[in-house]
């Protein structure tokens, strides 16, 4: 038993790392379009942002997770607003 949490573990040595600025352009692929500075912001706030690393006090987005992520932030195709929003007009 090593002591480190699940979420503290140590990267496996297959597992792909990208830098801000290379996950913002992976996140393209999807149609994500976000800036490394947004990127930044999301994670400082706890904006809901994909999960990183840090080493050294850098980030690293690893690139499984990430796309896990991108995947979760694509909603289904929708024919009219959510019922919350059309709640939100008739008042």
């Amino acid at each position: 038993m090593t002591g480190l949490s699940e979420t503290t573990a140590a990267p496996s040595s297959n597992e792909i790392l990208l830098t801000r600025a290379e996950a913002a352009a992976h996140l393209e692929r999807f149609g994500i379009r976000l800036k490394p500075a947004t990127l930044a912001r999301l994670w400082s706030t706890g904006g809901g942002g994909p999960p990183c690393r840090h080493i050294r006090a850098k980030p690293f987005y690893p690139r499984d997770l990430l796309e896990a992520w991108a995947a979760s932030q694509i909603s289904d195709v929708r024919t009219a607003a959510p019922a919350a929003a059309q709640a939100r007009r008739r008042v």
